[in-house]
């Protein structure tokens, strides 16, 4: 069995919860292993440093079932955590199917409940009696107590879910200035630009070892480890480039995993301080936040120089999102524009509100450079930014069905042997695009 933590709205503090979890076990030197529920990248980033091992996401819109599964069982720790997103039965269908409920089901989890007290007392047990009622198949195993004002506020708490439920009560959690993670329009800040964001993690490793009765919750996730075996590896004959620093930093780590399994090497370089590029047949630059970077990216001009020129001469190169911001002649942001890479004939301006959020799907033009790609893919994309003037020329590769790309119609700009789309791929089902971009590179050898 593993451990779910759910929530009966977002921002319940689910995140900060998980994190304190995954780092209390660590510290008592468990092996922990972090899942996310849904797209997301900037949550994976920090429940893998607060776990010390890579989080995998899984997605009912981009995975089959069997593949979540699948993916569940190849990485395992003796803790084994899984963080989910919204509330506990919220999800696109209104009959339910892609809720936290249903993947807690799937993986044969124990759910947590982490709830929001702030302005509530004897209310809670209603609350906590509808969630138990709603689906009697879902495991609620408990709960934990967040934003506790203070102990008489924790006392009516708990008298209220003893007295109607039945419900064990796992923790209580003090309101705490130290438990805040700055937001931003994505959601929570990346732990890869916070400098102090494993002192955050240590300090919320501590409170909620002291606040959080992890023997209880170590029996609830009694799974013991399986043993799956290791991928067959290759040896390693193709070289992939990839961006990650505080500018570059989602990446999905299967998709990661999947290069390797195919006997590729990534060389992981930095935008900020690479003055070129490291030796390599392709180049992956995934999304991030840009915009944070800019004064950092437009400096480094020995780099963009050097991108520019092994694109134009023929360097296979895939990027998404903040990659496509970053390969645009500039980036507009408050006003000011900074120059950028200049290989795509647009510039990107920054938006006060998003112009694409949510789940895509694209069908591919007669364009698309890559063998085998599927006729439909279903993806996401997030992004407070658009393309300005843009070449009337450009060709595309992907056709919108739903969800916005470049321009409402079309996603995946082509230029020599560049895709470069706002639409954030995952290698799974249908759409191996990690295959399908490195036999693309080998045809370019």
């Amino acid at each position: 069995m593993s451990i779910y933590i759910s929530a009966a709205h977002k921002s319940s503090g689910k995140t900060v919860v998980s994190l304190g979890l995954c780092a209390a076990f660590k510290a008592q030197s468990h092996k922990v292993q972090a899942f996310k529920k849904g797209p997301d990248y900037i949550d994976p980033i920090w429940l893998s440093q607060a776990s010390g091992n890579p989080c995998y996401n899984l997605d009912f819109y981009t995975m089959s079932k069997q593949e979540i599964t699948q993916l569940f069982n190849q990485q395992q720790g003796n803790i084994t955590l899984i963080e989910g997103n919204k509330g506990l039965y919220d999800g696109m269908n209104t009959t339910g199917g892609d809720a936290n409920a249903d993947m807690a089901k799937l993986l044969n989890s124990s759910v947590i409940l982490v709830i929001d007290t702030n302005g509530i007392t004897r209310g809670i047990a209603p609350l906590l009696m509808g969630y138990q009622a709603f689906d009697r198949k879902v495991n609620i195993a408990g709960v934990i107590l967040n934003k506790v004002a203070g102990e008489r506020h924790q006392s009516k708490l708990i008298q209220a879910i003893e007295h109607y439920t039945d419900m064990p009560i796992l923790g209580a959690i003090r309101r705490s200035k130290e438990l805040i993670i700055d937001e931003r329009h994505l959601g929570l800040m990346p732990a890869n630009e916070l400098a102090q964001s494993q002192n955050f993690i240590d300090c919320a490793g501590k409170l909620i070892a002291d606040q959080v009765d992890l023997d209880k919750i170590l029996a609830l996730n009694n799974k013991t480890i399986s043993n799956t075996a290791a991928p067959i590896v290759e040896p390693k004959h193709l070289t992939v480039a990839v961006a990650k620093d505080k500018a570059f930093g989602f990446y999905y780590q299967d998709d990661l995993d999947a290069f390797t399994s195919l006997g590729v090497k990534i060389e992981y370089f930095d935008t900020l301080k690479a003055t070129t590029l490291p030796k390599c047949d392709g180049l992956f630059i995934g999304g991030g936040f840009p915009e944070m970077q800019l004064d950092a990216l437009s400096a480094n001009q020995s780099l963009m120089t050097d991108i520019k020129l092994k694109i134009e001469q023929g360097l296979p190169t895939y990027a998404e999102c903040g990659g496509l911001m970053y390969l645009s002649q500039a980036i507009i942001h408050q006003g000011k524009s900074h120059e950028m890479v200049g290989v795509i004939q647009a510039n990107t301006l920054m938006t006060s509100k998003p112009i694409g959020r949510g789940y895509v799907q694209l069908t591919p033009t007669d364009k698309h450079p890559w063998d085998g790609v599927a006729e439909q893919i279903y993806a996401h994309e997030f992004h407070y930014s658009k393309l300005q003037n843009i070449n009337p020329k450009t060709h595309y590769a992907y056709k919108v069905l739903r969800g916005v790309g470049v321009d409402n119609m079309q996603d995946g700009i082509l230029l020599h042997n560049l895709l470069a789309t706002y639409t954030h791929l995952r290698s799974v089902g249908g759409n191996h695009w990690v295959e399908q971009f490195i036999n693309f590179i080998k045809t370019k050898k």
